[in-house]
């Protein structure tokens, strides 16, 4: 199945000269959005992972149902403010200012093995800091699973050494 096709391009958004990959006419799309989870279990089931971890907001629709699929557990990483427990914090740079990732101090044990799931890639920022996280806590991370990569914007190469998955380039 060609994903391209159900993924709605937004010129101009959200400012002049770029180009939005906007996801949400692919997850309307009963037989697409199908396609992609099973098209992530498959690939991702050799990783071998303990956990998926899913980035607010939009790695959480694509991480719990992979999740499932493998038969393992979720855990979320929000932005500050949103847990109720105690958090472990990373702030990290974005092209237009700093951002800040939470996460649960007891989600996840050392050693765990632990997939990383965003929607998209673009300059790696947000799931270099969650890698951070999970080195931090002492886990294991075996790879980073993604719909979308923005290919020129070159995110891949700013990631820590792990196998990458991505259904659709551009």
């Amino acid at each position: 199945m060609d994903l391209k096709y159900l993924i709605r391009d937004i010129p101009d958004f959200p400012k002049p000269g770029i180009i939005f990959r906007d996801i949400t006419t692919l997850l309307r799309h009963p037989e697409g959005l199908r396609y992609t989870i099973d098209t992530l279990t498959e690939k991702c089931a050799p990783l071998g992972a303990d956990f998926i971890i899913g980035m607010e907001s939009r790695g959480f629709l694509f991480g719990v149902p992979l999740a499932y699929k493998l038969g393992i557990g979720f855990i979320p990483v929000r932005k500050p403010g949103k847990l109720p427990a105690a958090i472990y914090s990373v702030e990290y740079e974005l092209e237009y200012g700093k951002d800040c990732l939470e996460i649960h101090q007891d989600a996840l044990q050392p050693g765990n093995r632990v997939l990383i799931v965003d929607d998209l890639i673009a300059t790696g920022g947000t799931a270099r800091a969650t890698a951070s996280l999970v080195e931090r806590i002492g886990c294991e991370l075996v790879g980073f699973a993604f719909i979308v990569e923005l290919s020129s914007l070159r995110g891949r190469e700013k990631l820590p050494k792990a196998p990458v998955v991505t259904l659709v380039e551009y």
